[in-house]
């Protein structure tokens, strides 16, 4: 949905009247829960009045023009969708516009798609026409009405302050469904509008795009084989292309070069790491480069070996774990994918190692020293146990320790829980992760979220959900033991909340009463009916998600307070008193954000339950 909504014509007034920012801002506010960057008001006030001159001069005063317009399951957003009538077919057309406040600006040498833009700094930056055509394949390939009108979208960079001479390196990427335009070439940039937009009212087709249902991206599970083996390709968006971009450059002069490129990429859940990640291998392995993945988790990793291993026995070997690199050759292969890299921790050790046969480097520093070019992807909320140290201080510190170049990504604007940075916000401020206590949730067209009465209630919620096709899982704080099966094969009901009683997911790789094995629950459909901890959720997602809070955590007047005696979890148990507490809230975040349509809150602990049902205004009621 975008945060506004009206014909060129208004949009023209509103500008000349100097009232936009402040009601896009308003608007911002109200929907994400903060204020808007400084940069994104200077946006809204230089960019958005140059392009309604255009459209009033183009003729098309009667369009309809979507503002700041969120693209389907994502947070990100593009600056401006045109809507109309082609001129020609009479069909609903669509111009999606990326802006630019760039004066000048000069591609990264040995790239096509990387730009770098003095006024940010030199940072490196996505090609807009890259950014505005994946913008366009994105919402035709997310949009159901437009998914067969190969010919509905079309996308404009328009670089308003910069004139060709001073941006002629961007010229020369040539795409046959987005175009750049500057200061220089605005007459040609009017001619185009009229070719693709009538000047007839818009309004019936910014309806039929904003009414249409929208489908849900790709399993990244059932994808992985088809992206490694087949050469599928995801596609990545803004700043997850400019990671992959920084990489496959660093990989390309990693040869020629005396000095090693580190690449950290920093996002929250859902943000795309592990796709990138995935890109990665099948991209670098296709062109002859020496890549591995690698995890601190046993379930992410026997789960992508698992995946891709039913094409290619051979292709598992590629998907390892940190403490397999103690012993590897200094830059032995090209590149390292270090994927969920906040599960580092200090030193590698694994059981039945010698002494002798230790590394005394740091498990950071084995990483670093594994290849030309590591690659770290990390979110440091996800630290859940003692000993995990992974931070982008820490993986910085060891780098330039080494005389490495350091490079930093942040997706953390990117895809986030099915598109809804309002619900991560949201956590973040429920759990005191970010400041300012908790706030209300207030409802998204995109995301939802709700508390039940009861786990009853949940339960048969979530099923509901299942049966429809959207993958469901629950999943519960670690406060019930975990039994291994009875001798008959079924499974103990550990977790016991009243009468209603359910199993923990299985513990071992051997699947048992038709419960699939820990590592493949969150992905197996007979994973549903047990319930999931932190040990085997973390990494995955599903669509919807039930969380249920324990005793572990519990609220209090106005603040949290972690009881350890009330975990289960013996390693977390053994942190010290004000390390629990973090990492117990670190735990219930990694819990909460693994849905990307919904989740379902309840709590064990009645004024935790009475808090969250205050600050989510739908409930689901008691259940059978």
């Amino acid at each position: 949905m975008p945060l506004l909504r009206m014909s060129a014509r208004a949009l023209f007034d509103l500008c000349s009247g100097g009232a936009l920012s402040e009601r896009l801002a308003q608007k911002y506010r109200s929907v994400l829960f903060q204020s808007p960057s400084p940069s994104e008001c200077r946006s809204w006030e230089n960019s958005i009045p140059a392009l309604a001159e255009v459209l009033c001069d183009a003729g098309l005063d009667d369009i309809e023009v979507l503002i700041e317009h969120r693209l389907p399951l994502t947070s990100l957003r593009a600056d401006i969708i045109l809507a109309g009538s082609h001129p020609a077919t009479g069909r609903p057309s669509y111009v999606i516009v990326e802006l630019k406040q760039w004066s000048e600006a000069r591609l990264v040498p040995g790239t096509e798609n990387l730009c770098l833009v003095a006024r940010m700094g030199n940072r490196p930056a996505l090609h807009p026409v890259a950014q505005v055509r994946r913008y366009c394949d994105y919402l035709q390939d997310f949009t159901n009405v437009l998914s067969d009108q190969e010919g509905a979208v079309a996308g404009v960079a328009y670089l308003h302050y910069a004139a060709d001479q001073d941006v002629s390196e961007l010229l020369r990427l040539p795409d046959a469904k987005a175009q750049l335009f500057t200061d220089t070439s605005r007459g040609e940039l009017i001619k185009y509008l009229q070719t693709r937009l009538s000047a007839l009212d818009g309004s019936v087709e910014a309806d039929y795009l904003l009414d249409s249902p929208r489908a849900p991206g790709r399993q990244l599970m059932r994808a992985a084989a088809a992206e490694i083996i087949d050469g599928g390709e995801f596609l990545l968006m803004d700043e997850q292309e400019v990671a992959a971009r920084l990489v496959k450059r660093a990989a390309d002069l990693s040869r020629q070069s005396d000095q090693k490129e580190v690449i950290v990429i920093s996002g929250g859940p859902g943000s795309g790491k592990s796709i990138i990640a995935l890109h990665l291998m099948g991209h670098l392995g296709r062109n002859g480069r020496s890549v591995v993945h690698a995890t601190g988790s046993k379930s992410f990793t026997t789960t992508l070996r698992h995946v891709v291993g039913t094409k290619n026995g051979r292709i598992p070997k590629l998907f390892r774990y940190f403490f397999d690199f103690t012993s590897a050759e200094r830059n032995g292969l090209d590149v390292l994918i270090c994927d969920e890299a906040h599960r580092i921790r200090q030193r590698s050790s694994r059981q039945g190692a010698y002494a002798g046969h230790r590394s005394g480097r740091s498990q950071v520093e084995e990483l670093i020293d594994a290849a030309r070019v590591p690659v770290f992807l990390i979110d440091e909320h996800q630290v859940v146990r003692p000993g995990e140290m992974g931070s982008v201080e820490t993986i910085d510190e060891a780098a330039r320790a080494r005389g490495c170049i350091v490079r930093h990504v942040d997706l953390n604007s990117q895809f986030r829980c099915g598109g809804s940075r309002a619900y991560e916000h949201w956590v973040l401020r429920l759990l005191g992760l970010e400041p300012g206590g908790p706030i209300q949730w207030q409802p998204e067209e995109d995301f939802e979220l709700l508390v039940a009465e009861s786990p009853q209630g949940m339960e048969s919620y979530l099923r509901g959900r299942q049966e429809s096709g959207y993958t469901s899982r629950m999943t519960a704080g670690f406060c019930w033991r975990w039994s291994d099966p009875r001798i008959d094969g079924s499974l103990v009901d550990d977790v016991a909340i009243g009468e209603w009683r359910r199993p923990w997911n299985l513990r071992g790789e051997q699947p048992v009463g038709g419960a699939p094995v820990s590592s493949l629950w969150a992905t197996d459909p007979s994973g549903f009916g047990q319930i999931g901890c932190i040990y085997t959720a973390q990494g995955f997602e599903y669509a919807w998600n039930g969380m249920i809070f324990g005793s572990d955590l519990v609220w209090r007047g106005n603040e949290w307070r972690a009881a350890p005696g009330e975990s289960k979890d013996h390693a977390v148990k053994k942190a010290e008193p004000g390390a629990f507490g973090r990492l117990i809230r670190n735990t219930y975040k990694v819990l909460l954000t693994r849905g990307m349509v919904g989740t379902v809150l309840y709590s064990t602990d009645p004024e935790t339950q009475a808090m969250l049902a205050s600050l989510v205004p739908t409930g689901i009621k008691q259940g059978p």
